[in-house]
């Protein structure tokens, strides 16, 4: 049987997935930006507020997810809503010798770990962004979750690492067999193409602070 909690904890996963915060699925999705926040999920005389069929399934087309991968969202909210360790390392010190393996998961010493909803990723990582260099996409203080299992589409927010030991956190504009487009988070740099020779790894943010 369904309940009430597990089908808002499959959409706030749905979001995190997307990258995105509720009220930034709602928008993705052509909806009132409030349709998915918490305020939403309870009328004011406390009686359980559901989602309509008609939110869910504009969440699903805007972020192109299958109803069978809501399905499992909704599935693994019922085995377990526990939180879940995540390492967590500054961006800064990300490009440093002995924090990945060379698939680009976390290793080593030297992380410090924060609390976070479960994702279906046992190497998924917390990077802090230093410095205002992405602002207002990502100021000072933002924890950005990665996940090295997600699939990648173009346009989504990555953090690359180059085999000179560089760290950076781009948006993924094209990607062929031979090369990688990124462009910046920061609006006043260029966009720039690396040889996949140059790419050790890359990864999809899943989730970021706001």
């Amino acid at each position: 049987m369904l309940t009430h909690a597990q089908i808002w904890t499959a959409l706030d996963r749905l979001a995190a997935v997307a990258g995105l915060s509720p009220s930034g699925l709602a928008k993705k999705s052509g909806l009132d930006p409030t349709t998915f926040n918490k305020s939403k999920r309870v009328t004011p005389d406390g009686r359980a507020r559901w989602p309509s069929t008609e939110s869910v399934a504009k969440a699903l087309t805007a972020t192109g997810t299958p109803i069978d991968t809501f399905v499992q969202l909704i599935e693994e909210t019922a085995r377990s809503t526990v939180k879940k360790t995540v390492p967590l390392i500054a961006l800064a010190q990300a490009g440093g010798a002995g924090y990945f393996d060379a698939s680009g998961f976390p290793t080593g010493r030297g992380w410090e770990e924060i609390r976070f909803p479960a994702i279906n990723d046992e190497h998924v990582y917390a990077l802090e962004i230093s410095g205002d260099s992405m602002a207002p996409i990502y100021n000072e203080g933002t924890l950005i979750i990665v996940s090295p299992a997600a699939s990648i589409r173009r346009g989504d927010r990555v953090v690359v690492k180059t085999t000179d030991a560089q760290v950076v956190v781009n948006e993924l504009k094209r990607r062929t067999a031979r090369t990688i487009d990124l462009r910046s988070i920061d609006p006043g740099h260029s966009e720039r193409t690396l040889p996949m020779g140059e790419v050790a790894w890359i990864a999809r943010i899943v989730w970021a602070s706001q």
